[in-house]
């Protein structure tokens, strides 16, 4: 494997060179944005982790003999949810290298609900507002799943049309799942694509899978959710597939969603983690649980150790990179803020879970600035007024940040002789 891994490197250095995409190229960021500590813009990690090792092994195979299938996961709250972030390391990774584009995978019709924004990677056009249950509910009354969040349809025929939004990739899919279930009645979802209905070819009421089959491409459908008087259907997620070699890049967000939410309030956790099975995890779950007046690191570490065990059960081999938490501020009175210390403290928690699970940090915190380091952000209008969220460009840039230390590692793979970083 190390002679065939060595070559795999060279091919790799030369589709690099000539395809890296121009939004990728950081150089002029440091001019432009002193503030930003790009020397800590790296996954640190030990070199000789067997599971980054193995997993960055496959990346290079998968990219260079474009055979095989490599799934990354982004999971995370509103950094994740609003989608330009994650979106932005997806384009990057994809339009880096040609003929990797597999999968659009999981996705939500968020904007189905009240008051919850979507991605702008995908339109959602729907027939009526539907109910919202969110793991960040104190009792979430709808049992979830991997997504964190679901829409429910009552009593009447509802309908969602999703239309993929990217022209820049094509996710042509020939093969959608549906997550979801009916509690009143048996209700079976079909799907509409060119005045043309799709009965589901599929269906598993233990994992609660809808799978529906295509004889060609689409990139516009309607869901349709036929629900008679006292009938409901609630559905957890959709996932999109091409069936074909590559990458695929899911994201996972639920706005103000902290640790505990994901993995006691969302019971088809794992069921549905069987569908994406990754080979990466990029864990971005933390800016809400050190958001109060107290930050329990021990209960923080625990529950992410609690996720982490409920990944290992579908794929043992699966990598884990943390994004520690970006620098935040609390408000503390009518135009006052302060520096939340607590991103300090959880810092320290994302190396200790890196090194307890061979995994790797792209410390964000750090990257910034440090403590304080949001209100420069802010001033050059890569961060919003509330001192917590990025902006549109912030996001981007940071996209841009996390795929530079992401296609590092591809660049520069292990030789088995260097151990560049020791906890």
């Amino acid at each position: 494997m190390e002679k065939i891994f060595k070559t795999t490197a060279i091919a790799l250095l030369l589709l690099i060179s000539s395809a890296l995409p121009a939004q990728s190229v950081t150089s002029d960021i440091g001019e432009k944005y002193p503030f930003i500590n790009l020397a800590a813009d790296t996954l640190v990690y030990n070199k000789q982790s067997p599971k980054m090792k193995k997993f960055f092994q496959k990346l290079g195979l998968t990219v260079a003999s474009k055979t095989g299938t490599l799934s990354i996961m982004h999971i995370g709250g509103s950094h994740v949810q609003a989608g330009t972030l994650s979106h932005r390391i997806r384009t990057n990774i994809l339009t880096s290298f040609p003929g990797i584009v597999s999968d659009r995978g999981m996705i939500f019709p968020y904007s189905v609900g009240a008051k919850c924004n979507n991605p702008a990677d995908y339109k959602i056009q729907k027939s009526n507002t539907l109910q919202l249950t969110r793991n960040v509910y104190k009792e979430p009354q709808k049992l979830l799943g991997l997504c964190g969040i679901a829409v429910t349809a009552y009593d009447s025929t509802e309908w969602i049309k999703i239309t993929l939004n990217e022209p820049r990739i094509n996710f042509g899919t020939n093969q959608i799942t549906l997550l979801g279930y009916s509690e009143t009645g048996n209700v079976a979802p079909y799907i509409q694509f060119q005045d043309k209905v799709y009965l589901p070819t599929h269906i598993n009421l233990q994992t609660r899978r809808y799978v529906y089959n295509f004889h060609t491409t689409v990139d516009s459908f309607t869901i349709v959710l036929p629900c008679k008087e006292e009938q409901s259907f609630t559905l957890t997620g959709v996932y999109l597939a091409n069936r074909k070699s590559g990458i695929t890049f899911n994201s996972i967000g639920v706005n103000g969603a902290a640790t505990y939410d994901y993995h006691e309030k969302c019971p088809y956790f794992t069921k549905d983690l069987r569908l994406i099975k990754p080979d990466l995890v990029i864990f971005g779950i933390g800016i809400n649980d050190a958001a109060g007046k107290t930050f329990d690191t021990v209960a923080f570490r625990r529950n992410y150790l609690r996720i982490i065990d409920s990944i290992k059960a579908v794929n043992p081999d699966c990598a884990f990179v943390f994004i520690t938490n970006n620098d935040s501020y609390k408000k503390i009175g009518r135009r006052k803020y302060a520096a939340n210390v607590h991103g300090v403290l959880a810092r320290d928690v994302f190396y200790r879970l890196a090194k307890e699970t061979d995994g790797a940090v792209w410390d964000l915190f750090d990257i910034m600035g440090g403590l304080g380091s949001m209100t420069k952000w802010r001033d050059a209008k890569l961060g919003q007024s509330d001192r917590i969220h990025f902006t549109p460009a912030g996001y981007i840039l940071l996209g841009d940040l996390f795929f530079n230390a992401f296609l590092n590692e591809i660049s520069y793979p292990d030789d088995g002789q260097s151990d560049n970083f020791h906890f």
